[in-house]
């Protein structure tokens, strides 16, 4: 069975995604978050961290589990309950975790914003939406009517976009941005472009949208991230000769 060093792919991966040099939330802690023995042989790879997606990791002999949002994003709790379930498991199953946030969204090639512009047939990407320091997200110019992008998008995500119809019902100038990014319409706007997708906005950013005549489409903060993890994964599977899964888990959301 081919065997890769735990060190050599979190080296990898940190290189390839300039993990060090992208600014992030705080708590975000993007690299190699739970350590092992050191030695990976199989590969899996999931949008969310939690007690579910690692207990699907164990059943599929995974001891490297590459994840989009990690197991820290706030201030550190008590290792007790759910939370020590958790880590019991990683430890005796020896399965480490590697998680890329920011990293993985803004990746030109590998990341969820650049995948997503491709799988709606967008070109010509330009860098778009300034976050922590750097642009995460890309816009492109196109002629392509709202209906038809919505048919586009569910494709792309296999779910039904929320659509707020605030702009012209041809989007000439869209900007994406995976996530949970729904609270920005407004910088959105300011950066030019008419037409915004992102994974999932609050109530009020219906009445924004249209205020700024802005289309915007919510194609779920699930659904909208699962290129990423799985473009890495592919990636390493080809670098380091591992065999690699996705864990779908959706939430819906």
């Amino acid at each position: 069975m081919p065997t890769a060093s735990l060190a050599a792919i979190v080296q990898h991966c940190d290189r390839l995604l300039h993990t060090r040099e992208i600014g992030d939330y705080d708590g975000a802690v993007n690299g190699l978050q739970m350590e092992s023995s050191g030695a990976v042989t199989r590969l899996a790879a999931t949008v969310d961290a939690s007690l579910a997606t690692i207990r699907m990791a164990i059943a599929a002999k995974a001891d490297l589990l590459i994840v989009h949002h990690g197991l820290f994003w706030s201030k550190p709790q008590p290792w007790t309950g759910k939370k020590f379930e958790l880590i019991r498991l990683l430890v005796e199953h020896n399965l480490a975790i590697y998680s890329s946030h920011l990293p993985l969204d803004a990746h030109p090639k590998l990341g969820n914003n650049a995948l997503l512009a491709a799988a709606l047939g967008l070109k010509n990407l330009k860098p778009f939406f300034a976050s922590h320091g750097q642009t995460i997200g890309f816009q492109s110019r196109t002629r392509i009517a709202r209906a038809e992008l919505a048919k586009k998008l569910a494709r792309a995500t296999g779910m039904e976009p929320k659509v707020i119809p605030g702009g012209n019902e041809i989007c000439s100038r869209i900007g994406i941005v995976t996530g949970g990014a729904g609270g920005d319409l407004a910088q959105a706007a300011s950066e030019g472009v008419d037409t915004f997708i992102t994974g999932e906005g609050p109530h009020w950013t219906y009445a924004l949208g249209e205020d700024l005549g802005l289309n915007v489409f919510y194609g779920g903060h699930y659904a909208t991230e699962t290129f990423g993890v799985k473009a890495l994964a592919a990636e390493l599977s080809k670098k380091f000769n591992l065999p690699w899964k996705f864990l779908d888990h959706p939430t819906g959301l």
